[in-house]
C-alpha cells in the first residue's frame, strides 16, 4: 500500500540499482529511494553550478575527500551532483560546502531536497495522472461505442422494422461493426497499453495478477470479434455476426476509473504521513559567533549550531533553548493538545511551531536524526510491513487468477455443452438480437459472453486491499494521535492482549523524585526567616550533589524563582552516607539569592503556576508553634534521617515523629532539617505516582478485562505502596531484568499474548520478549528501540488508546476481508450465468463495473478509519471509575494484593503468595 520495498542485500554481489532493474522488470516502476548506510552517518546530495569538465568534478572530489569525518563521494558530472557520506560529528554540510568554494574556481554548490516521502507522493501523483488519462482516453470512445451499441440494437429496429436493412456495407460486414470496430481498436491498444505491459511481464515471470486476467478478457473478446468478423467477409455472408468489439472500450472505461479512484484513495490513506511531513521547516535563522544572522536551509545546519525561531515561526529541527522564554505548540507530533511552556535549558522538537517570544536554541540533533525524521522512518516501515493477517490474503490472492482462469473455461465448456437444453432462456435474454442467429451462433455468443463476465468480474484485489488500506490508515491516525507503532503486527496483536506488565519508575511514575510535602514546625516572625530557612536547606544540597537532594534544591529553586541560578557556597560541608549532611551557610549568601517581591509563598505574589506543577504541599505542624527569627550570621544546617538529628542532640517530639512515620508507610522518603540546633520542617520525597495511572489501570482491567501486573526492581514496600494507590492486584518486586523476560516468558507459555510497557534499559529485554512491547518516549534509546510501539505524549493513557485503535482496525480489516468474500462469492456465479433460469445475466462491461467498484469499496471501508477519535479522559472518568477512586482513598473494601519477590521467579512454581487486605 505504501509503494515501498526493502531489501536486504550483499553489496559485493549485487546493486541497489540491479535490485531496481529486476523488479522493473516485474512490470513496475521503481525508483531507488535511499541506500542504508550505518546509523551514525549522514548523507547529502549537492547540486555543483560552474563545472566545465569531468577534470572539475574529479578536483571537486579529491578536495572533499580531504575533509576529516567524510566517509564516501559520489560525483556524476551529466548531472553535476555529488553525494557525500560523512559523519556529522565530525563534519557537517556547510563545512563540505565551503571546502568546495574554496577551492576559488567559481563553483557554487547547494543542497538537492530529494525527500523519499516527497518522492513517493510524486510517485503516486504519477499514477493517478496516468490512470486518468487512460480512463479518459477509453471514455472518449466507450461513451460513443455505448450509443453505437443501443442505438442499433433498439432505435433502429424501431424505427425500420428489423435489422435486416444493416446489413450489409459489404459481404458480413455491417455499419454496426464497422463502427464498432474503429471505436475499440485505439482503446484496446492504446488505452490498454498500461494493462499490456504489466500483464506481459507477469506471464514472464510465470505470475498471473488482475491485468492477466483483464487483457485476457478483452484481448479473447476484441479477437474473437475481428476474427469471426474476417471469416463472415471471406465467406460472403449477407449477415454480418454478432461480435463483442463493445466488450474492450466499455470494460476498460470503467477498469481505468476504478483505478483512478482506488490511486486517489490510497493516496488518501498516507495523509497523515504526509501532514507529518509537511511539518519539516525548509529554512533556519543561523546566528553565527560574531551575531550576524543568515537564513540558511535546514539541511545545512549542523549540530551545534545556534539557532534564532521568531514568533510563528517553525523550530527547524530538534534543540535546547540557550536563552528566551516561549510556549511552542507540539500538537501534530505529540498529539499534546495544549502549547507547551519552553524556557532555558527546555528541549524542543523541530517541527513545532513557536507560539510567543523569540528563542535561541542549539541544534542537537539534525537531518536524520531528529525526532520529526525518527517518526516518519517508523510510520513508513510500519506502513510497508505486511501484517500476519495479510499472509492469508496472499496466498488466496495467488491461487485466485489460475482458479478463475479454469472457471471461465469451465463456463464456457458447459455452457456449450448445456446450451440446448437451456436455449429458451437464452434467447429470452435478447430476443431483439437472438431471433436473427441460428441456433449453434446463439450458444456459442452466450458461452463467451459468461466466459467473459467471469474473467471481468473476479477481483483479487479486494482481497489483497483489505489489510494494507486499514493498516496504513491505523498506524497513520496512530501517530497524529502520539502513538508510533513500528509495524502492521503489533498492530494487529495489540487487539488479542490478555495481560499488560508495567513497570513502575518511569512508566507508573514520573521516573523523578520530587519534594511531596513540607512540614514546617515553627510560625515565623517574618517572610524574611521563612525565605532564608529555604535559601539555606537549598544551598545545603547544592552541595550535596545526591538525587533526593536535586529533588529539593528543584524545589528551592522554584520557592524563590532563582530560574535555574547558582545557589551559592556553603562552608565546613559534612555528609555521612545512610544519614544526612551538615554545614554552615553565611546569612549573608542566603539573602543574595531571596526576594519578597519573587517568592511563591508570598501572598501578594501571583506566580504560583511553575510551583503547582509539582504538587507539594506546605504545611505548618499544629496552631501551638512557637515563633522563629533567623537572623544569625551564620546558620548551622543539619539535614538527614532520625538517626543524624538524635546525634546531634536534637529531640524529635512524638508528634513529629506520629507524622513522619505515616509518610515513611506511604512509600515516601522523610527527613528532617535543622538550623542552629532547632527542628524546622520534614521534607518527604516521593518519585510522584503520574496523573493518568490510576485510570489506565482501572479501564485496562474493567472495560477490556484484561490482567494487569506491576514488575519493578523497587523494593517490595515501595511497590506496594504504589499498587495499593493506582488499584493493581499483582506485584512482582525486586526482580532483575532477567527475571521480568522469565515473567513475560511464563505468561506466554499459558497462551497468553502479552504486553510490556516499559522505558528503561532495564525493561529492555522484556519489551522485546513480548508480543506487543509498549515504551514511554522520554525513557532510554534502547527501550525506545526494542519497543514495538512508542508512546510520543508519554501519557498512559495511550496504552488503552493502542489497544482500542488495534480492535478499530482489525475489525476493519476483518470487514474488508468479508465484503471482498461476499463479492466473489455472489458475483462469479452471477457472471457465470448460474441465476439465468430467473433472468438475471450480466453483460461483461457490468462485470467490469462491478470488479472496478468493488476495490474501491474496500479502500473506502479502510477510509472510514480516519474517524477514530482517541478516547478522552473525561469519556473514561465514569461514575464507576469515581467510586473506585473514593475506594482507594479510603483504604477499604480493595481485592487482595498478590505479592512475590524477585527472588521468587527463580523458583518456577513456588511462587510465595501474600494477601494483604484492607489495603
Amino acid at each position: 500500500m505504501a509503494q515501498k520495498g526493502e531489501f536486504e542485500y550483499n553489496p559485493k554481489l549485487i546493486t541497489p540499482a540491479k535490485i531496481a532493474d529486476i523488479v522493473s522488470d516485474m512490470g513496475y516502476d521503481v525508483t531507488v529511494l535511499e541506500t542504508q548506510t550505518a546509523q551514525s552517518l549522514h548523507d547529502i546530495k549537492l547540486h555543483i553550478l560552474g563545472v566545465d569538465s569531468a577534470t572539475d568534478m574529479t578536483l571537486i572530489e579529491k578536495e572533499i575527500q580531504k575533509q576529516i569525518g567524510v566517509r564516501e563521494v559520489e560525483t556524476t558530472f551529466d548531472t553535476q551532483r555529488v553525494k557525500v557520506i560523512y559523519d556529522p560529528q565530525v563534519v557537517g554540510p556547510r563545512d563540505i560546502i565551503k571546502c568546495i568554494e574554496a577551492l576559488q574556481r567559481g563553483f557554487t554548490a547547494y543542497p538537492v531536497s530529494e525527500s523519499a516521502g516527497s518522492s513517493a507522493d510524486d510517485a503516486m501523483l504519477e499514477e493517478i495522472r496516468k490512470w486518468r488519462n487512460s480512463f479518459l482516453f477509453s471514455l472518449l470512445f466507450g461513451v460513443p461505442t455505448m450509443f453505437v451499441m443501443l442505438f442499433f440494437m433498439y432505435a433502429m429496429p424501431a424505427i425500420q422494422g428489423s435489422h435486416e436493412f444493416m446489413c450489409c456495407l459489404i459481404s458480413g460486414l455491417s455499419l454496426e461493426n464497422l463502427i464498432l470496430f474503429v471505436l475499440s481498436t485505439p482503446v484496446q491498444f492504446i488505452g490498454g497499453r498500461h494493462f499490456y505491459v504489466q500483464a506481459y511481464k507477469a506471464i514472464r515471470h510465470k505470475t498471473a495478477n488482475m491485468d492477466v486476467l483483464i487483457m485476457l478478457a478483452t484481448t479473447i473478446a476484441y479477437f474473437y470479434s475481428l476474427g469471426i468478423l474476417l471469416y463472415y467477409m471471406i465467406r460472403g455472408f449477407n449477415a454480418s455476426p454478432l461480435t463483442f468489439f463493445d466488450t474492450p472500450p466499455m470494460l476498460l472505461v470503467f477498469i481505468s476509473l476504478g483505478r483512478w479512484l482506488e490511486c486517489k484513495a490510497k493516496r488518501k490513506t498516507s495523509e497523515a504521513l504526509a501532514q507529518l511531513m509537511s511539518l519539516q521547516a525548509t529554512e533556519a535563522n543561523l546566528v553565527e559567533t560574531n551575531g550576524v544572522e543568515i537564513k540558511i536551509s535546514v539541511e545545512l545546519v549542523q549540530r551545534g549550531d545556534v539557532l534564532k525561531v521568531f514568533s510563528g515561526g517553525k523550530i527547524p529541527v530538534d534543540g535546547r533553548v540557550i536563552e528566551g522564554e516561549s510556549m511552542v505548540d507540539e500538537s501534530l507530533i505529540t498529539g499534546e493538545s495544549m502549547p507547551v511552556h519552553k524556557k532555558v535549558g527546555s528541549l524542543v522538537i523541530g517541527g513545532s511551531i513557536n507560539q510567543k517570544g523569540v528563542l535561541l536554541m542549539s541544534a542537537t540533533h539534525v537531518g536524520k536524526d531528529t525526532t520529526l525524521s525518527q517518526i516518519v522512518k517508523l510510520i513508513e516501515e510500519a506502513q510497508t510491513s505486511k501484517a500476519p493477517i495479510q499472509q492469508l490474503a496472499d496466498k488466496i490472492a495467488g491461487v485466485f487468477v489460475p482458479f478463475v482462469l479454469i472457471i471461465s473455461l469451465l463456463t464456457l465448456i458447459v455452457w456449450l455443452s448445456i446450451g440446448d437444453i437451456y436455449y429458451d432462456y437464452i434467447v429470452n435474454q435478447n430476443r431483439m438480437v437472438f431471433e436473427m442467429m441460428d441456433k449453434r451462433e446463439v450458444i456459442i455468443q452466450f458461452a463467451f459472453q459468461c466466459a467473459l463476465n467471469v474473467l471481468t468480474i473476479a477481483c483479487p484485489c479486494a482481497l489483497g486491499l483489505a489489510t494494507p488500506t486499514a493498516v496504513m490508515v491505523g498506524t497513520g491516525i496512530g501517530a497524529l494521535n502520539g502513538i508510533l507503532i513500528k509495524g502492521s503486527e503489533p498492530l494487529e496483536k495489540a487487539h488479542k492482549l490478555n495481560a499488560v506488565i508495567f513497570d513502575k519508575t518511569g512508566t507508573i511514575t514520573h521516573g523523578k523524585p520530587v519534594v511531596t510535602k513540607v512540614i514546617v514546625f515553627n510560625k515565623f516572625q517574618d517572610m524574611l526567616s521563612l525565605q532564608r530557612m529555604f535559601a539555606a536547606i537549598g544551598i545545603a544540597e547544592a552541595n550535596s550533589q545526591h538525587p533526593i537532594g536535586n529533588a529539593v534544591c528543584k524545589l528551592v529553586d522554584t520557592l524563590l524563582s532563582l530560574n535555574g541560578n547558582n545557589f551559592g557556597k556553603c562552608e565546613d560541608f559534612v555528609a555521612e552516607p545512610g544519614y544526612g549532611l551538615k554545614c554552615a551557610v553565611s546569612r549573608r549568601v542566603a539573602d543574595q539569592i531571596i526576594s519578597d517581591e519573587n517568592f511563591v509563598l508570598n501572598p501578594n505574589n501571583n506566580q504560583k503556576k511553575d510551583f503547582e506543577e509539582f504538587d507539594t504541599k506546605i504545611v505548618y505542624l499544629n496552631d501551638r508553634q512557637t515563633d522563629l527569627k533567623l537572623s544569625d550570621e551564620t546558620f548551622a544546617v543539619l539535614i538527614g534521617n532520625r538517626k543524624w538529628i538524635l546525634k546531634h542532640d536534637i529531640k524529635v517530639s512524638e508528634e513529629i515523629d506520629r507524622e513522619m512515620t505515616a509518610l515513611e508507610e506511604d512509600g515516601q522518603t522523610v527527613f528532617l532539617c535543622a538550623i542552629n540546633g532547632q527542628l524546622v520542617c520534614t521534607l518527604a520525597v516521593a518519585d510522584p505516582i503520574k496523573s493518568e495511572a490510576t485510570l489506565t489501570i482501572y479501564t485496562l482491567r474493567h472495560r477490556l478485562g484484561l490482567e494487569v501486573i506491576l514488575l519493578t526492581g523497587d523494593n517490595l514496600a515501595s511497590a506496594t505502596a504504589i499498587a495499593r494507590k493506582v488499584g493493581l492486584k499483582r506485584v512482582f518486586a525486586e526482580v532483575l531484568p532477567s527475571h521480568k523476560v522469565a515473567k513475560v516468558k511464563e505468561f506466554q507459555s499459558r497462551g497468553w499474548t502479552v504486553a510490556m510497557v516499559g522505558d528503561g534499559v532495564n525493561d529492555s529485554p522484556a519489551l522485546a520478549q513480548a508480543d506487543v512491547g509498549i515504551a514511554i518516549a522520554n525513557g532510554t534509546d534502547v527501550a525506545v528501540e526494542a519497543a514495538n510501539i512508542v508512546l510520543v505524549r508519554n501519557d498512559l493513557l495511550d496504552v488503552y488508546a493502542t489497544i482500542d485503535l488495534s480492535r478499530r482496525t482489525v475489525r476493519r480489516i476483518q470487514l474488508n476481508f468479508v465484503l471482498a468474500i461476499i463479492y466473489n462469492a455472489i458475483g462469479i456465479p452471477l457472471a457465470a450465468g448460474i441465476f439465468l433460469k430467473w433472468g438475471i445475466i450480466l453483460q461483461p462491461w457490468m462485470g467490469a463495473a462491478a470488479m472496478a467498484a468493488s476495490s474501491v469499496s474496500v479502500v473506502c471501508s479502510s477510509l472510514l478509519l480516519r474517524l477514530y477519535t482517541k478516547p478522552t479522559r473525561r469519556e473514561l472518568e465514569t461514575s464507576d471509575y469515581r467510586k473506585h477512586v473514593r475506594r482507594l482513598n479510603i483504604h477499604n473494601d480493595f481485592d487482595s494484593l498478590s505479592l512475590h519477590r524477585g527472588e521468587d521467579i527463580d523458583k518456577k512454581d513456588q511462587f510465595r503468595d501474600q494477601n494483604v487486605y484492607n489495603v
